[in-house]
């Protein structure tokens, strides 16, 4: 039985590191919530054997050791010898320890089990991976993503259970990119069912009011080296910081064939949506410099995975570390 198990929890490990290295090295397409559910649920099952199955047997064939052990002892003091050869707090030991293959597995599952949960229905860590929404989050930038902000939803299958708050205009929001839903992006929400968003001219417009746009002293793209006209907008009670980049025209070029596309009017002004029901409409925050909904089109509620609203650490800038406007 032993030997079964140890066979098996070997090849089992086996294949999550097969796993972890095809992702890694871009042979296949990961999938790190899938990948963490299945681990819980492995070494669910390991706890689950070892705390009625396996240490039942070893607690008892320990206890045999010590009554075996008992009755040696009483046979050589019968015979009037006190010194017994033999450990048998070493030898219990022995007998009592988890093989290698429930170490790795069922102790491992209240760690495992903890960091599910969490970032299954509280908080997930995030890496910002690109400047689309600079100046806001910068490069490098590990912000907290808060889970339930918009509803309780199921891990893997990402289905609404619990209702809860509905996005706001200006809120910025982690959500499954709709073309490639294995992809987390970032973005900040401009328009929520049924308004009417235009961006013409590099100027934002919802339903038909213009949103305020600000001027503030150009900001420096540390990792581009150069400089960018910079605003600040404001959408409801939401301020914050976007960027413009005069080089580039206001035409909106290569917008793909996404659902809903009859909802935009594309010209060489820039786009105006309706956005449907059950969907929002996205843009970074460095508005020249973002794949947003102006590309691929609008984000179904069904795509929503947190709201972001913490920088926890930027390695290489201490001084990021902060809330989200």
């Amino acid at each position: 039985m032993m030997g079964f198990m140890s066979t098996l929890t070997a090849l089992v490990l086996m294949v999550f590191a097969g796993y972890g290295g095809a992702w890694y090295l871009g042979m296949v397409e990961g999938n790190f919530s899938l990948l963490l559910f299945l681990a819980t649920v492995v070494t669910g099952l390991y706890w689950l054997a070892e705390k009625f199955y396996f240490w039942p047997q070893r607690r008892k064939a320990a206890e045999i050791i010590e009554q075996e052990a008992a009755r040696r002892r009483s046979e050589l003091a019968a015979r009037g010898i006190s010194q017994v050869d033999g450990n048998l707090e070493e030898a219990r030991g022995r007998v009592l320890m988890q093989p290698w293959w429930l170490d790795w597995t069922a102790g491992l599952f209240p760690v495992i089990v903890v960091v599910f949960l969490l970032r299954s229905f509280l908080f997930e860590p995030f890496k910002i991976p690109s400047g689309s929404m600079i100046p806001t989050m910068l490069v490098g930038d590990l912000i907290l993503v808060n889970k339930f902000h918009y509803g309780v939803r199921l891990p893997v299958i990402n289905r609404k259970i619990v209702d809860n708050n509905s996005p706001q205009r200006g809120d910025v929001m982690v959500f499954r990119y709709p073309p490639q839903p294995s992809l987390d992006y970032i973005k900040r929400v401009v328009g929520v069912p049924g308004d009417e968003v235009a961006y013409l001219n590099k100027k934002l417009t919802i339903n038909g009011q213009p949103v305020s746009k600000v001027a503030l002293p150009d900001f420096f793209d540390e990792d581009a080296l150069r400089y960018a006209k910079q605003f600040r907008e404001t959408t409801g009670s939401k301020t914050y910081r976007v960027l413009n980049d005069e080089d580039r025209p206001a035409f909106i070029a290569g917008a793909s064939d996404f659902p809903y596309r009859q909802n935009c009017r594309y010209s060489s002004e820039g786009v105006v949506c309706k956005v449907p029901q059950g969907h929002y409409f996205m843009m970074g925050d460095n508005r020249d410099n973002s794949l947003d909904s102006r590309y691929w089109g609008f984000v179904p509620e069904a795509n929503i995975v947190g709201k972001a609203f913490f920088v926890w650490m930027n390695f290489g800038n201490l001084k990021r570390i902060g809330k989200v406007d």
